[in-house]
């Protein structure tokens, strides 16, 4: 039962990568097709075409290999009659990209090309697959945080304890020396749904705890419903020394790996925890939060690179921030559906590693370097800039700007790329990251 449910959590993450593949094609196509650019193809995936078909002079197909796409719009590029010849080491490659352009443009009737388009139109059409994904991601997150919610402790008790016992202490059972815990000398019972501490109301457990916390040795009134009544009782936390935790509820260490520690005033009940929907906007918020994160992976990733092959070849921790290739999230995808937890609690990692991986492929698309998305961006802005700079001074219009002598710095990135998707692959075959214990 495992191994069908690890395969099918690989199988909804490649389910999802597909759908943000095609999601973000159709980001591109939608408008180059409004803007009258003729798109010979719209294709899901690399490889052997699995299916196909042809409406409105477009072939629309699915290939074998879901790991891209692409749509192949006519004159990406002016005709290379009307640029220089290319040269250097790269002449062929370079007169190569020429060709297959050249193709896809009507002899003599320049009409439907992308590179004729106004600038704003060719970014529109450039930055519709990058924001296909971000609009993904958002409406994930936003279904995520909103519509199920986020698991936080309810002011329903769950656990009431015997004693106090000392920080960190690995004790099971309470001892004849231990005091007693002041929620169970109070009477609290587990069930009991807290209404009010020290006179104010209470709507989570945190609100309950903050109080408890900042009152050590006092009296608070504590106001419970049980059985449908409500019951008053008094609550004296005592001093005791609990670990610090951070915001993401991790332990804080010192510099010698200590857990830090800090006298708070304590009670010994816990919560019982249930996810909590968030006001709508969170999803939004998050959204621009792991767009941040995501942004300063994409700008220290040489230094992110060079952890991984470390830690993959010394066999060290990997950060569990850090990037992962494909195969690396299917694989967190596979843990994650096979873990002894409840399925909404699987379904929330599931559907939030989908809106990761649409956030990555947002920023990453917008490097401004080719093939990327934010090269061709960049192409179009540096020629309308060059056409600016020419009628500012009443000069003639430049010719437009021939990206296919970039076709060296193309190579040189995508083989970069290769070699990237090649370390992550092994990284996350040999030493997998390890976010569930």
């Amino acid at each position: 039962m495992d191994i069908l449910l690890y395969l099918g959590g690989i199988l909804f993450m490649v389910l999802a990568l597909t759908i943000s593949i095609a999601l973000h094609e159709i980001g591109h196509l939608v408008p180059a097709k409004l803007f009258g650019v003729r798109v010979s193809q719209y294709m899901v995936g690399f490889g052997k075409t699995l299916w196909s078909t042809r409406r409105g002079g477009t072939e629309y197909g699915v290939k074998a290999l879901p790991l891209g796409g692409y749509i192949s719009m006519a004159g990406m590029y002016p005709h290379s009659g009307a640029t220089k010849p290319a040269g250097g080491m790269f002449r062929t490659l370079v007169q190569e990209a020429r060709d297959a352009n050249d193709e896809t443009i009507v002899a003599d009737a320049e009409t439907g090309v992308f590179y004729r388009l106004p600038v704003w139109k060719r970014v529109i059409v450039m930055l519709g697959g990058p924001f296909m994904n971000l609009l993904l991601a958002l409406l994930v997150f936003t279904i995520v945080f909103s519509g199920i919610g986020v698991q936080q402790g309810t002011t329903t008790i769950a656990t009431v304890s015997e004693c106090v016992l000392p920080a960190g202490s690995t004790q099971t059972e309470c001892g004849p020396e231990d005091p007693a815990a002041p929620a169970a000398e109070a009477g609290l019972l587990p069930g009991d749904v807290l209404l009010s501490v020290d006179g104010q109301d209470v709507e989570t457990f945190a609100d309950a705890a903050a109080i408890v916390q900042a009152s050590p040795g006092e009296s608070l009134p504590v106001v419970v419903e049980r059985d449908g009544a409500e019951v008053a009782l008094t609550l004296t936390p005592v001093l005791a020394e609990r670990a610090v935790f951070d915001e993401r509820g991790q332990p804080v260490v010192d510099e010698d790996g200590a857990p830090v520690t800090t006298e708070v005033g304590y009670v010994g009940m816990g919560a019982q925890v249930s996810f909590v929907p968030q006001p709508i906007g969170a999803g939004a918020e998050f959204t621009w939060e792991n767009t941040q994160a995501v942004a300063g992976i994409i700008v220290h990733l040489p230094a992110r690179l060079w952890d991984v092959a470390v830690s993959t070849f010394t066999g060290g921790e990997r950060d569990p921030n850090g990037p992962l290739s494909v195969v690396g999230v299917g694989r967190l995808a596979g843990e994650v559906a096979a873990t002894d937890a409840p399925v909404l609690n699987r379904v929330w990692t599931l559907l939030s590693l989908t809106g990761s991986l649409n956030i990555a492929l947002f920023v990453f698309n917008l490097i401004p370097l080719l093939p990327l998305d934010g090269g061709h961006v960049v192409v179009a802005l540096w020629d309308g800039l060059r056409r600016a700079w020419a009628k500012l001074w009443r000069r003639p219009p430049p010719a437009p700007v021939d990206a296919t002598r970039l076709v060296p710095v193309t190579i040189v990135v995508a083989a970069l790329l290769i070699g990237m998707g090649a370390l992550l692959l092994i990284a996350d075959l040999v030493n997998p990251v390890n976010l569930l214990g």
